[in-house]
């Protein structure tokens, strides 16, 4: 039996309703530990029969077996493919032996990608399509009218971007109406409140966050770094805030919140979805998981009602400046 968390609109030019909360898929297939493909498609089939149908992964994610991964899971679900919202995204270039061979915007690489997609997941089309970063060499104008095209030949729904600064998104937004844009956005990483999301809202433009649990950090489960498997990416410095006394400092602030989440009966992720939930009602997280109970708790977060003084709480115990170490070791690949 499927049951509902509810549905919030993407954007407001070119409107997508999705579930309340999303599901991050990417870690079933790379990143975080060892992927499995039973455990990612039982949790991807829970996810739709408690009417998580906002679906995100990409081509590079695996590279290329997250989709297939997915496509499998729709497959066998019994459900409707009208009432699953299905978003991928292109422009990380990967071969199949995991080599990154850089960002690509380039028109015909836009169109080839998203074929590529549409096999890989067995669908006829897309719901969500996503630039997943900006390539600096080729004009924004000319990657969105490439996805434009994708749009009017029925591949493709509606358009994102993921890591756009302002003003490419305002250039964007000019070629063909953008949905959502996708970004990192949680209690540690706050720093698109400044310029992003005022522009977003400005244009009616969602906000799909990624990574709204701090990449695991804010669930309280890891508790070291031994608590990550030698696998595991945010083990290495492309994650500082994983590192040392970064890491040290970072778990002192998740116990503060613990100590919120306590006093409301709920988990340290789920006050911090529940947070972001809380942001505005035109936004939509996607925290990932591969596993069933990780699932469940994250979903019951949208059931969570904060108070202004439980939010009042969350900004003095978790003050904006107070991570330590930047989000990524390497932000060559974002737009600024």
């Amino acid at each position: 039996m499927t049951e509902n968390i509810g549905t919030r609109t993407l954007g407001t030019t070119a409107p997508l309703t999705v579930s309340t909360l999303g599901l991050g898929c990417m870690g079933m297939s790379e990143f975080y530990g060892t992927g499995d493909e039973a455990d990612g498609i039982a949790t991807i089939n829970r996810a739709l029969d408690l009417g998580v149908t906002f679906l995100d992964t990409a081509d590079m994610y695996g590279p290329f077996t997250n989709e297939q991964l997915v496509g499998k899971a729709l497959a066998a679900s019994g459900h409707s493919r009208d009432d699953i919202q299905l978003a991928t995204k292109f422009g990380n270039e990967r071969l199949p032996d995991g080599t990154r061979v850089g960002v690509n915007g380039k028109p015909e690489y836009v169109r080839s990608a998203c074929d590529a997609s549409l096999q890989r997941l067995g669908v006829d089309h897309i719901d969500l399509y996503y630039q997943h970063r900006v390539d600096q060499t080729v004009p924004i104008e000319e990657t969105v009218g490439a996805m434009a095209e994708l749009v009017a030949a029925g591949k493709v729904r509606f358009l994102g971007l993921s890591e756009a600064a302002p003003d490419t998104i305002r250039r964007a937004h000019l070629v063909h109406p953008i949905t959502a844009l996708q970004t990192e956005y949680s209690l540690f990483t706050r720093d698109i409140e400044d310029e992003i999301l005022p522009v977003i809202r400005e244009l009616g433009i969602g906000l799909v966050p990624y990574s709204p649990l701090g990449r695991g950090l804010l669930t309280g489960a890891i508790t070291s770094e031994d608590s990550l498997a030698d696998a595991d990416s945010r083990r290495t410095a492309y994650f500082p805030r994983f590192q040392g006394e970064a890491l040290e400092n970072n778990l002192a602030l998740v116990a503060k919140i613990k100590e919120i989440a306590d006093r409301k009966g709920a988990t340290p992720g789920q006050l911090a979805l529940a947070w972001v939930l809380a942001q505005g009602t035109d936004l939509v997280p996607i925290p990932g998981t591969k596993r069933v109970k990780y699932l469940e708790e994250n979903a019951a977060a949208a059931a969570i009602s904060l108070t202004a003084d439980d939010l009042g709480a969350l900004d003095r115990a978790v003050p904006r400046e107070a991570v330590a170490g930047a989000r990524y070791g390497d932000m060559a690949s974002i737009d600024r």
